[in-house]
């Protein structure tokens, strides 16, 4: 099987370490090591050289210029032609496999004028996000650009209902839009990780990763962390990853008179984030409540795979991942005040802590890995292969 992967998002470094990265590299390792495919990758940012364990993908760099939003809009725009040129001249290929991209369609067009499976991968409802977030001049040729690629898609697979809902506003064709969410790679994360940080004895580490943005609920963490702290003096707080809000939540933490209490590991890499998880005791994902929680937190996945009890808010799609009371707990967002009580709870409850995190890993193996949804999406483009029959 012949693979081309289109990445024409330069907000997503394809070998770096942001979770779109992380999602890119999955798909990858899946199409490599279970579908036995050859792969050629047509990518706007590589974001530094290819992992060893890339070395057979065909990387097609075909990175843009910059300069302002504008210049920046109009060449991704532009790029959808030499994109197209580039898979003409590679082919043929059996599946072209795109991540959806503000102004992308070129993985898709070239698919349906080759009559051969094109499957749109949809993380994110990108032109809210980009006008809420950060700014899109162009908006109605992003908007034109997103029919053009949904409707030349021959399947859309969405990460949430969230992200369904928004294909559907703009797609021709609802049935072939299927929800697939993010996954684990069990191997990498698990239980008997060596810990990165010594555990002090006595101490009830809470840890949180992430890129420490607004939409994180991070002031929420922090408060709860205060309001755990008085009962449970031996609480540490465990913050992996960097981002805009570090120095709001330091300075939340000072004035708490809790910064010793915390430890921020700054950027950290993917490969590393096993054994910052294998420093806690308990993982969180304090999201606040928002109008549209599309995202399928990888986080969440990642932490149950590592054998961590979850508590995290009941939004999105986390309650379709963590199950409450068994393998984590869940409270209300904007309630820092029920994430204290129920850290305080599993701090207390050494059994219920054991199980859930024995829970957790059984559930991420069993229904959550980037195997499973690899398979899932070769399915839904007609073309199952038996991973049995693969030679690694």
């Amino acid at each position: 099987m012949r693979v081309a992967f289109v990445s024409s998002d330069p907000g997503v470094p394809v070998f770096g370490s942001k979770g779109c990265s992380v999602h890119v590299q999955e798909m990858l390792r899946f199409f490599l090591r279970e579908a036995g495919a050859e792969v050629s990758l047509y990518t706007s940012r590589t974001g530094g050289e290819a992992p060893a364990e890339f070395g057979e993908v065909v990387v097609r760099p075909t990175e843009i210029a910059g300069g302002t939003h504008r210049n920046r809009e109009l060449q991704l725009v532009e790029l959808n032609r030499e994109v197209e040129l580039l898979l003409e001249r590679d082919g043929p290929f059996d599946l072209v496999y795109e991540r959806y991209a503000l102004f992308g369609h070129a993985g898709m067009t070239y698919a349906l004028r080759a009559s051969i499976p094109g499957v749109l991968e949809v993380n994110a409802p990108l032109i809210g996000e980009q006008q809420r977030h950060r700014q899109l001049v162009h908006a109605t040729e992003a908007e034109h650009n997103s029919r053009m690629a949904f409707d030349a898609a021959s399947s859309i697979v969405a990460v949430s209902d969230g992200v369904k809902e928004y294909v559907e506003s703009l797609c021709s064709s609802p049935h072939k839009i299927h929800v697939v969410p993010n996954g684990v790679d069990p191997g990498r994360f698990r239980p008997d990780a060596t810990a990165t940080l010594p555990r002090k004895p006595g101490a009830f580490t809470v840890g949180f990763v992430g890129s420490l943005k607004p939409w994180h609920g991070l002031q929420d963490l922090v408060e709860a962390f205060r309001i755990l702290r008085r009962d449970v003096p031996e609480a540490r707080l465990l913050v992996v990853g960097d981002g805009p809000e570090r120095t709001s939540v330091e300075v939340a933490l000072t004035d708490a008179d809790l910064s010793d209490a915390a430890h921020f590991t700054g950027a950290v890499s993917h490969a590393d984030v096993p054994g910052w998880l294998a420093s806690m005791d308990v993982a969180v994902g304090p999201y606040p409540q928002e109008t549209n929680c599309y995202f399928s937190p990888l986080k969440i996945f990642e932490y149950m795979a590592a054998g961590l009890p979850v508590v995290a808010t009941s939004t999105g799609q986390i309650p379709q991942i963590v199950d409450d009371g068994e393998t984590g707990i869940l409270t209300r967002p904007g309630r820092p005040d029920e994430l204290a009580c129920a850290l305080q709870r599993l701090y207390r409850d050494g059994a219920l802590a054991a199980s859930m995190s024995r829970t957790a890993r059984e559930r991420a193996v069993s229904r959550h890995t980037w195997s499973a949804a690899g398979h899932r999406i070769l399915e839904i483009a007609g073309l199952a292969v038996d991973s049995s029959e693969v030679i690694a």
